[in-house]
């Protein structure tokens, strides 16, 4: 089933299937010898081999990837998408050490559009969907951490989920005396778009399930780029979020950071991710 501009409806599957070629494909059907699954460019496929995922704990999802989808460049040359990977891989294993089952949308510098990562959330029905960003564009200096949590705007889960994340991370990174850059704003918010549902396909494409988009700082600024290059910074940021995670699970805590009422950010594109032009890898 698609929408009128062509891309597929969320939420007609369950569980995932991670095909020996290491791509994760939601199923949509079992068949007489393997599984119908909706590709990553969000067509159908049938295959027959494979690792079959009926649910996790938590979705970490690397922003961006490929040649196509860069995400914001520093100064120095590192790529978000690159970074973002390099931070949920830790995220991941700091997960998984603490006990939790995880899947993440892509383990290795690959496209995967968001309506996909969005079937990835809803077919696994984790406790949340953390989508793993850094951020671009402002020069304002500031004497603390620009870290901007997203939440879906009708989710209280999600909402505390991306207080706790605030408090966890910029405590985090508040320890380091550098050159920030930050929005006057940041913290923790929501973001409409021009129907009052959620901007950023990541927290509305996985549908009811909880979501936040993290933002943890401005790798367009030089300092910040440098820091965020750093493994052993990269793991206290991973740390940070088993943190809130463990806080999310076990406590009641709501968190703090919130920005009541957040400066108008535009309607610009929300990121690229839509199927066009989309070539699907060999799965099997």
């Amino acid at each position: 089933m698609r929408d009128e501009s062509g891309v597929p409806l969320n939420g007609q599957t369950a569980g995932v299937l991670i095909t020996n070629t290491g791509w994760i494909v939601p199923i949509i059907a079992t068949t007489a010898d393997g599984w119908q699954v909706w590709t990553p460019c969000g067509r159908t496929a049938d295959l027959t081999e494979g690792r079959v995922v009926e649910s996790a704990d938590f979705v970490i999802d690397a922003g961006h990837g490929g040649s196509r989808e860069s995400g914001a460049v520093g100064p120095g040359g590192l790529r978000e998408a690159d970074l973002n990977l390099q931070v949920a891989l830790k995220i991941r294993d700091a997960l998984v050490g603490a006990g939790y089952s995880v899947i993440m949308t892509r383990e290795t510098d690959v496209r995967v559009p968001i309506v996909t990562r969005g079937e990835i959330a809803q077919a696994l029905d984790p406790v949340a969907n953390i989508s793993i960003h850094f951020n671009a564009g402002t020069d304002a200096g500031s004497a603390d951490p620009g870290t901007e949590m997203y939440h879906q705007i009708e989710s209280s889960e999600s909402k505390r989920l991306a207080g706790l994340m605030y408090e966890e991370v910029f405590a985090t990174l508040d320890g380091y005396d550098i050159n920030w850059v930050s929005l006057s704003d940041a913290g923790a918010m929501s973001r409409p778009n021009r129907s009052g549902g959620d901007y950023y396909g990541v927290l509305r494409r996985p549908g009811p399930v909880t979501s936040v988009l993290v933002e943890f700082g401005y790798i367009s600024n030089r300092a910040e780029e440098e820091l965020y290059a750093d493994p052993v910074v990269q793991q206290q940021l991973a740390a940070a979020t088993l943190r809130a995670v463990d806080r999310l699970v076990h406590t009641t805590d709501p968190g703090s950071g919130f920005t009541a009422d957040p400066m108008f950010r535009g309607y610009g594109p929300s990121g690229a991710g839509r199927t066009d032009d989309c070539v699907d890898p060999k799965l099997q």
